[in-house]
């Protein structure tokens, strides 16, 4: 991996709107003609897997696009990121005032309102040479520099805050009540299944996997509809597919990579946490 040169940038477009994509590129060609962008893509999925393969160093990412929502694809990318690698900068780009909210205030997120604006996208363009020519100039250090890392920590606590807003991650409104029990079929039978018992939920294609100490249920709803129903203080999402019970984990066990390695009171199951939510694991 190469570190980041300030003087070959390279960029990401991830735009569902082919018209809109093609006036930023446009619009950045001409501000900031060193960016080189090296994939314009037209939607989440498609988003995470260039960004994964390509590394740029900057990505905009249009918050509403088929499948995965630009909020959904920055998830992905900061969880599956390399560590040996620093996160990519991130602008979200939305037709919504509504996303303009104080998260987007500090420096590790920027985004851009539709039409985008020259000017605003001027001020955009200067924020991030501005911090990819301090990303560069810590380049060197075989170890990730204090500098580097808080702004990492600040991309990721700044991406958790927007994904918890209210309608931004495509959650839905949060119940009155935490979920009891779980109604599970099995067969012709329904299992209704204690809340507190289950070790962790962990989501399968269209279905959740709900695992307790005795044994495991599927029930048809995704993971994104079921989060809200759940009580915050007891269930800690530590992945984008999985969810634990906070008091079923014995042990957090970081290893080399950084990465938090998860062992549960009554079951074998080892689960990791992503670095997106690494942060609950810190002893007090």
């Amino acid at each position: 991996m190469n570190p980041t040169n300030p003087m070959n940038p390279t960029a990401l477009i991830a735009e569902d709107e082919p018209l809109l994509a093609a006036e930023l590129q446009a619009e950045l060609s001409r501000q900031w003609p060193a960016l080189a962008i090296v994939a314009n893509v037209a939607h989440g999925a498609a988003a995470v897997e260039h960004t994964l393969a390509l590394r740029p160093d900057v990505v905009f990412l249009d918050i509403r696009m088929p499948g995965l929502s630009g909020l959904d694809a920055a998830q992905a990318i900061a969880e599956d990121w390399p560590d040996d690698a620093p996160l990519p900068l991130l602008v979200f780009v939305t037709a919504y005032d509504q996303y303009a909210l104080q998260a987007f205030e500090r420096a590790a997120i920027d985004y851009l309102l539709k039409p985008v604006q020259p000017v605003r996208l001027k001020q955009t363009c200067t924020r991030l040479q501005a911090a990819l020519r301090e990303r560069a100039e810590t380049a060197p250090s075989a170890q990730p520099s204090t500098a580097a890392e808080a702004t990492a920590d600040a991309t990721l606590a700044q991406l958790r805050a927007l994904l918890a807003s209210h309608g931004m991650a495509g959650a839905s409104p949060a119940a009155a009540a935490p979920l009891r029990v779980i109604p599970a079929g099995v067969g012709a039978a329904i299992h209704m299944v204690p809340v507190e018992q289950v070790l962790y939920f962990e989501a399968a294609d269209k279905y959740v996997r709900v695992i307790t100490a005795a044994r495991e249920y599927l029930i048809r709803t995704s993971l994104r509809e079921l989060l809200p129903q759940l009580d915050p203080a007891r269930f800690w999402q530590i992945h984008r597919g999985t969810v634990v019970r906070a008091d079923a984990i014995a042990t957090a066990q970081r290893d080399d990579a950084g990465k938090v390695h998860l062992a549960l009171h009554g079951h074998a199951d080892r689960l990791v946490a992503s670095r997106l939510y690494a942060h609950r694991f810190k002893a007090m």
